[in-house]
């Protein structure tokens, strides 16, 4: 079947750039935001605690930004299903990466004191805000113009990930290398920070041409209160959304930042760690589009629920790896968990929360959703650096782990298969509760 008229192939292949491309910027900022608080700002805005004080304190900065994103999602949301997924995503775009480039100018708690932390502080919860608005937007564009394999299409926005991680990482990585240690907390972190100006050129150019999505076009309605209407209409799918989302997040958090920390203390040089993680994560990259991709022949809920349930059994297996004091079992451990296992459960999300929600309040709800269940990658590291500190043991992270991928599994159970559901029609496939084979299964 030939597509629609307004469904235009080079519009798809364009949203689809636009997409990874601006999850790349967006998420090169963020978490390097979130690989600077564990490597770095401990040291540089809270000097005057002992080292592990320290990393908590740093970690709280990132809970910061990760507590403001269900903000940006409302706000965003609300323009986004109001005025249009392409106009709003420019605006998300240009916040994070000037708010980027001011976290590298700021001054050193030995430069101005406790405003140096205060300031840190208020500069995240703007990146959240950013982020929390850039996800939902960046996911419809690609899943609405696309008129098949919308999992795989919706995926690389989440491949941008991994993938801004990378070039997160391995700017620190080269900095450090290059400015040594003292060097790199004196002044080299401010240089990946100050980059972002020129990602933020790129990514607005390319997101300049794309056009708005033919399903928003053709939507005659428009909800006033897109939030009002999500909580009034749809609060069964916001719920299961979090849940949904919850235990991929607690992994990320663990894998990507926690990670750093543990693995530091155990004994590995802070740039072999880095190393691992760069690794692991260009696995993810490719990790995400491939189960995304077999999530549109089987179905959203094999692919989650089997990811889910090999994350809680591998939660048990990350830190006995780590503390082995191997370079190669550090390597199986990120690898496996946030290369491969992770992106089981989290790579065909982005459709999956595409798929919950109707047109006119898409936007708000799969993007307020997926926010609420990301604060859970926010806290993770927080609370379980707290558990290592007052514990000593890595016991009770893994349990907690392992008790967010049952919720996942329950939820996703709940939900039903959703890979069936028209972007066009305002009845999803979770309001009817139909269990029917997935889009593109023949």
């Amino acid at each position: 079947m030939s597509a629609p008229a307004d469904h235009s192939p080079t519009q798809l292949r364009r949203a689809v750039t636009s997409s990874y491309l601006g999850s790349v910027i967006e998420y090169y900022d963020f978490l390097l935001y979130a690989t600077a608080s564990a490597a770095v700002f401990g040291t540089v805005f809270f000097p005057n605690v002992d080292p592990a004080t320290g990393v908590i304190a740093s970690f709280g900065t990132l809970v910061a930004g990760y507590i403001a994103r269900p903000l940006g999602a409302a706000i965003f949301g609300h323009y986004g299903d109001r005025i249009g997924r392409k106009r709003t995503l420019v605006v998300t775009m240009t916040v994070m990466g000037v708010v980027s480039v001011l976290i590298g100018l700021l001054p050193s708690y030995a430069t101005i004191g406790v405003w140096a932390p205060i300031l840190l502080v208020v500069l995240r919860i703007l990146q959240g805000i950013a982020i929390g608005g850039e996800w939902g937007g960046a996911v419809l564009i690609s899943a609405e113009h696309a008129t098949s394999r919308r999992g795989l299409w919706a995926s690389f926005t989440l491949s941008g990930a991994p993938s801004g991680m990378v070039l997160s990482t391995l700017a620190l990585s080269v900095v450090g290398a290059i400015a040594g240690k003292e060097g790199l907390i004196a002044w080299g972190w401010r240089i990946p920070f100050l980059l972002s100006a020129v990602l933020l050129v790129i990514g607005l150019f390319v997101r300049s041409r794309v056009e708005e999505t033919p399903v928003f076009r053709d939507e005659s309605r428009r909800a006033t209160m897109p939030l009002v209407e999500v909580l009034r209409t749809q609060p069964r799918a916001l719920l299961l959304s979090v849940g949904v989302g919850l235990g991929a997040f607690v992994a990320q958090g663990t894998l990507t930042v926690f990670v750093i920390a543990y693995a530091v203390r155990a004994g590995f040089p802070q740039p072999t760690v880095l190393n691992a993680l760069t690794i692991s994560s260009v696995v993810a990259a490719v990790g995400i589009l491939a189960f995304s991709a077999l999530s549109d022949r089987i179905g959203r809920r094999p692919v989650v629920v089997a990811g889910a349930i090999a994350m809680g059994l591998w939660a048990f297996a990350i830190f006995p790896l780590i503390d082995s004091k191997s370079f190669l079992l550090l390597l199986v451990a990120v690898v496996v968990g946030q290369g491969i296992i992770h992106t089981a459960m989290y790579g065909p999300m982005a459709a999956l929360y595409s798929e919950l929600f109707p047109t006119h309040v898409r936007y708000t709800g799969a993007s307020l959703g997926y926010q609420l269940a990301g604060i859970g990658a926010g806290l993770a590291p927080l609370v379980f650096a707290a558990i290592g500190a007052a514990t000593g043991s890595s016991l009770v992270v893994s349990l907690v782990i392992a008790a967010c991928c049952l919720l996942t599994v329950g939820c996703v159970q709940l939900l039903g298969e959703t890979g069936t559901s028209a972007l066009s029609d305002d009845s999803p496939t979770l309001a009817a509760g139909a269990h029917q084979r997935p889009e593109g299964a023949r």
